[in-house]
């Protein structure tokens, strides 16, 4: 027993436990949301898919705090880092609070915009904002640090939490259940704080960092800022644009095609992770790199390719088994879906191996073709499925400039050396 123990140990590396625990995340995420959509329905699911929604942006704002401190927790060497790691829980905390009083403050107007049937949801919402950016911050530093299994009991947390107690609740509370929704997603953000490096926190003053350090950080914070607001538009633009658009019912069938059209991106995610780190102490090195881009590019296709290919041949199938007979209607834009976001999915991964290099080309195209796709769908919704060929179109030219930036890169390379 005692030899079978030691020989999973060696087998199971921190890494591979990760990436199980990333697959039950998502797994967990992906039952979560498909559970509300089959109790609420297509209606009352298109207010779940508006928090859901939220709660994405929200996490793409805060991956910034996260990616930042992941990346000098690499460069920086152990006292610069204490120092930097509490300005960094410092700076998370006041743009919790701001963000947070923003949608509390505006509730109702937010409800207006996207007819919800509540404001109180996203006032739950808003008092949790604090706490997710607090989160993500100890995050990185389990990230930066190659601590994995920390950083996968973190997400397991967060997950498990929202799952059990949104349907706890849902089952035993006879109250709107977009507060329901919106009070489990924050009980999740307290639970997503475990564990949690205390250490890290000082609210007096601590050592500074040096100009060039300071520079570093700004630098790496402002382009990582712009590429995430890059990931919320056109991750999540289209979701909250045809709920702004479309009548719930509509809403609620988009929203069901879009989580299950997003199963590669949640896949990617995993890999997002692994890569930022990796390619950074890589560069610290000295080292190559490319190889390790390559071979995340090529996983990410290789799993998109089987994802859209059973999206074509089975799309009535897999939408009745995920969601039921009353979304049906969208099994034929399902694999048009998933190809747009299979594009994106591979796009994203050249644009964070060039952030983890310092390379914000590949950050700014992203940025211009999100606008883009923003820009199509507030002049094309004239069906669900205009919505989506948009989409589709935008992602390929962005996939195209980002493949053309990364050939024109490496010959310019080559022919320097």
């Amino acid at each position: 027993m005692i030899a079978l123990t030691k020989k999973i140990k060696r087998i199971l590396t921190t890494t591979h436990i990760f990436m199980i625990s990333g697959v039950l995340v998502n797994g967990g995420n992906y039952v979560y949301n498909l559970l509300l959509g089959r109790f609420l329905g297509p209606e009352k699911f298109a207010d779940a898919a508006v928090l859901i929604t939220f709660l994405l942006v929200l996490s793409f704002v805060a991956m910034t705090f996260q990616l930042v401190t992941a990346k000098f927790s690499v460069v920086f060497e152990t006292s610069v880092f204490k120092a930097f790691a509490a300005n960094m829980y410092k700076k998370s905390i006041s743009t919790g609070i701001i963000l947070g009083l923003l949608i509390v403050v505006f509730a109702t107007e937010l409800q207006t915009f996207f007819k919800t049937s509540s404001s109180s949801m996203f006032v739950a919402f808003g008092f949790g904002i604090p706490l997710y950016f607090i989160m993500s911050v100890n995050r990185g530093i389990f990230q930066g640090k190659q601590q994995l299994v920390s950083l996968s009991v973190t997400y397991q947390a967060e997950m498990i939490s929202r799952l059990l107690i949104t349907l706890t609740l849902l089952y035993f509370l006879n109250i709107e259940s977009s507060l329901i929704i919106s009070l489990g997603i924050l009980a999740s953000f307290l639970f997503g704080l475990m564990p949690f490096k205390f250490k890290h926190i000082s609210l007096k003053k601590v050592n500074v960092l040096n100009a060039t350090q300071s520079k570093l950080v700004r630098n790496f914070f402002i382009i990582t800022a712009f590429y995430e607001l890059t990931q919320i538009i056109i991750n999540n633009s289209d979701i909250l644009l045809v709920k702004h658009y479309f009548e719930s019912y509509d809403a609620g069938l988009y929203a069901s095609l879009a989580l299950i059209g997003r199963v590669v991106y949640f896949i990617a995610w995993m890999f997002v992770m692994l890569l930022l780190p990796t390619v950074v102490q890589l560069q610290k090195e000295g080292k190559e790199t490319v190889s390790v881009l390559l071979k995340y590019v090529g996983y990410i296709a290789i799993i998109a390719a089987t994802i859209i290919f059973a999206c074509v041949l089975f799309p009535e199938q897999i939408v009745h088994v995920l969601f039921g007979e009353s979304y049906l209607e969208i099994a034929p834009l399902l694999w048009k879906y998933a190809l747009a976001t299979g594009i994106f999915a591979i796009s994203n991964i050249f644009a964070y191996y060039y952030l983890s290099l310092d390379k914000y080309i590949p950050v700014v195209l992203s940025g211009i073709f999100g606008m883009l796709q923003i820009v199509l769908v507030v002049f094309f919704h004239e069906s669900l499925a205009q919505v989506v060929h948009v989409q589709s179109i935008a992602m390929v030219l962005l996939l195209v400039v980002q493949l053309s930036f990364f050939f024109f890169e490496n010959k310019f390379r080559s022919l320097r050396s």
